[in-house]
């Protein structure tokens, strides 16, 4: 592409019948003018271009890290998640094994009162024959006394 100022530079050979040069000089500096407004808004565009290039490469950046991030924050919450049913699981198991042992000594607790109470029955029974048999031993004495007496 020709810059504007070789465009400004060049010059046409004169012959009898060519151009009115002033005519042509006229029409070169308004091509030069146009080309030059042409040639600075084409710079401009390729700045442009190439901002916008930085720019799309920055984003893409910005996109690839954003990925890497919720990627790596979905790991996190996964075990997170993993972890917490894990402990749920394990607090659930604890739960069950220590109510597993608390009705275990509570029916312990159950058999052994139980068994007291069965024990005391005993007790009571042989407590109550004993007084029974001491009752009736007192009564043979005291009839046996008044049959004494008597005689």
């Amino acid at each position: 592409m020709l810059a504007p100022s070789e465009i400004d530079n060049i010059r046409f050979s004169k012959t009898i019948k060519g151009y009115n040069v002033d005519e042509v000089d006229d029409f070169l500096d308004q091509l030069i003018a146009d080309y030059e407004k042409l040639y600075r808004e084409n710079a401009e565009f390729k700045d442009k271009i190439e901002k916008m290039d930085k720019d799309l490469e920055q984003y893409r950046q910005m996109e690839h890290t954003l990925q890497n991030t919720l990627v790596i924050a979905q790991t996190a919450a996964s075990d997170i998640k993993t972890t917490a049913e894990k402990q749920a699981e394990q607090i659930i198991r604890d739960a069950q094994s220590e109510a597993r042992r608390s009705v275990d000594e509570l029916n312990k607790q159950e058999y052994e009162v139980t068994k007291k109470i069965e024990d005391m029955k005993k007790s009571f029974e042989v407590t109550k024959a004993k007084m029974e048999a001491l009752l009736i031993a007192q009564l043979e004495m005291i009839q046996d006394d008044r049959k004494n007496e008597e005689q």
